[in-house]
C-alpha cells in the first residue's frame, strides 16, 4: 500500500512543467483537473482550484551530497539559501520555492536510514560492492532481509534453496582465497552468505538457486547492504568447509556489508536497442 499527498493549486500547468522539467519528477497519473507526480517512490499531486495550498514543505532527498549540489546548480535562481549541513538533523540541504511559493527542500541524509528505494530505483542502482565498512550488520536486519528472500520463485514452488550465514573469520578468509583475486572480496564483508539449493527438492535446483541468489542481492541493496556475486563456488572443497552436502548446488558465496563508498549510476556501454534481438 502506498499514499499520495495532494495540494490545491491555481497554476496546474505551470507546476507540471516545473516539477517535471526542473525537478526531474515523472507524471504518474493525469486526471481531469488533477495531476500526480512521482519522484522515486514519493507520490504527490496538485488539483486545480480557486485557491492554493502553500503551507508545509515538499522534501526531495537524494543518496549523495553531489546530487544536492547539482540540484542547487539547477535551481540557484529560486533557492532561498545555499546548501549547508545541519548538525541538528544530520542532513545536507537547501530550500527553494516552486512557482506558487511553496517551500521545497533538497537534501541528503548524513546517516543511515531505513530502506526506501522504489522497484525501478532498486533495479537501476544495484551495484557489485567489493569494499565494505566495519559497521556491524545486526541480526535483526539479517532476519528482515532473509524474510524478504523467502518469496523468491522456484520450479513448481519446490522452495529448494537455502541460505548459509558465515560469520567465522577464519572460514571467511579461507573462502576468500579459493579463487584468488576473484574471491578476495569475500574477506572484506562483515559476513558471507552461501546461497544453495537441494536437488532432492527440485529437478531445477540450479535455476532455483540462481534465482534465489539474485533475489538476495536485490533484497540486500534495498536494506542499503552491498553484495558481490562470486562465481564458480560450487566446489567440493567449499561444500566440505561449509558442511554443505556434496550433491547440493552452491549458486554463489557473497560478502555482505555496508558499502564503503557511495556509488552513482555509471553509464552503460550498450544502448537499449542492442539488448533486443529481432
Amino acid at each position: 500500500m502506498s499514499g499520495i499527498v495532494f495540494f490545491k493549486s491555481r497554476k496546474l500547468a505551470g507546476l507540471r512543467e516545473f516539477y517535471q522539467n526542473k525537478v526531474g519528477c515523472e507524471v504518474w497519473l493525469q486526471q481531469e483537473d488533477c495531476i500526480i507526480m512521482r519522484h522515486g517512490n514519493f507520490l504527490f499531486g496538485f488539483c486545480q482550484r480557486d485557491e492554493a495550498d502553500t503551507g508545509g514543505i515538499i522534501t526531495f532527498f537524494f543518496d549523495h551530497k553531489d546530487e544536492v549540489d547539482q540540484a542547487y546548480a539547477r535551481h540557484k535562481e529560486i533557492a532561498i539559501n545555499k546548501p549547508s549541513h545541519s548538525d541538528k538533523y544530520r542532513i545536507y540541504n537547501f530550500f527553494a520555492r516552486d512557482p506558487e511559493g511553496r517551500i521545497i527542500e533538497f537534501q541528503q541524509f548524513e546517516h543511515r536510514v531505513a530502506h526506501y528505494l522504489s522497484g525501478a530505483e532498486l533495479l537501476l542502482k544495484r551495484r557489485s560492492i567489493r569494499e565494505f565498512t566495519d559497521e556491524e550488520v545486526t541480526d535483526e536486519t539479517i532476519g528482515q532481509l532473509l524474510d524478504n528472500c523467502r518469496y523468491a520463485p522456484t520450479s513448481m514452488n519446490s522452495q529448494s534453496y537455502y541460505f548459509k550465514l558465515i560469520k567465522d573469520h577464519r572460514t571467511i578468509d579461507w573462502l576468500s582465497q579459493t579463487r584468488g583475486k576473484s574471491s578476495s572480496p569475500i574477506a572484506r564483508g562483515r559476513l558471507a552468505v552461501a546461497i544453495c539449493a537441494d536437488p532432492a527438492l527440485s529437478r531445477r535446483h540450479v535455476q532455483d538457486g540462481c534465482i534465489a541468489a539474485y533475489h538476495f542481492l536485490l533484497a540486500a541493496w534495498s536494506f542499503g547492504l552491498g553484495t558481490c556475486w562470486i562465481a564458480a563456488m560450487d566446489r567440493d572443497d567449499v561444500k566440505e568447509k561449509l558442511g554443505i552436502p556434496v550433491d547440493h548446488y552452491v549458486a554463489t558465496v557473497t560478502p555482505l556489508g555496508y558499502p564503503q563508498d557511495s556509488f552513482i549510476k555509471p553509464p552503460r556501454k550498450k544502448d537499449l536497442s542492442e539488448f533486443i534481438v529481432s
